[in-house]
C-alpha cells in the first residue's frame, strides 16, 4: 500500500478535520475564500465518515462531491455584490448634480453648451440659453448634464 493511502487507512476520518484545519489555516493566511468551502467539505466529510464509516474511498469520492457542492454554494452566497439603483454618485459623478442650479459659462447655442460647476465646466444641453443664465440640472448621460433654464 503507498504512503498516501496507509495514511488515510489508518486515521480514518479523522484525516478530514487534519485536512479541514490545514485549508482554515490556509485560508487566514491567504484570505479569499478559496479554501474555505474545501476546508468545509473536509469537516462535513469528516462528520460523515465518524457517522457512517465509509471506506477511505468513498470519503474521497464524498469530499469531491462536497468541493463541488460548497464552491458554488460560496460562489453564489459570496459573489460579487451587484449594487442596485441606489445612489450611484459615486461611480457617476453628474448624477450627484440632478436639481441643482449652476451659471452658463459658454451659451447653450444648437442645444449645446457648458456650465460651470465650481471650478469646473461641464457639457451642458437644453434650450438655448445666454451666458450668465442659471439653469437647473435635470439630469444626467454620461458626462453630459442636460438643463432647463432656471424661473427663479
Amino acid at each position: 500500500m503507498s504512503s498516501i493511502a496507509a495514511f488515510f487507512a489508518d486515521l480514518g476520518a479523522w484525516n478530514w478535520f487534519i485536512i479541514a484545519v490545514v485549508l482554515l489555516g490556509l485560508e487566514v493566511m491567504a484570505p479569499g475564500a478559496h479554501f474555505l468551502w474545501f476546508g468545509l467539505a473536509a469537516v462535513i466529510t469528516g462528520f460523515l465518515g465518524l457517522i457512517t464509516g465509509f471506506t477511505w474511498q468513498w470519503q474521497l469520492i464524498a469530499f469531491a462531491l462536497l468541493s463541488i457542492v460548497t464552491v458554488m454554494w460560496g460562489r453564489r452566497a459570496m459573489g460579487p455584490q451587484v449594487e442596485g439603483p441606489g445612489d450611484s454618485s459615486l461611480t457617476n459623478r453628474a448624477e450627484q448634480y440632478v436639481g441643482r442650479t449652476f451659471e452658463v459659462a459658454e451659451p447653450i447655442q444648437s442645444g449645446r453648451g457648458k456650465v460651470k460647476v465650481g471650478d469646473t465646466l461641464w457639457l451642458a444641453e437644453g434650450q438655448d440659453t445666454p451666458a450668465g443664465a442659471h439653469v437647473r440640472v435635470t439630469g444626467a448621460r454620461g458626462t453630459v448634464l442636460t438643463v432647463e433654464r432656471d424661473r427663479a
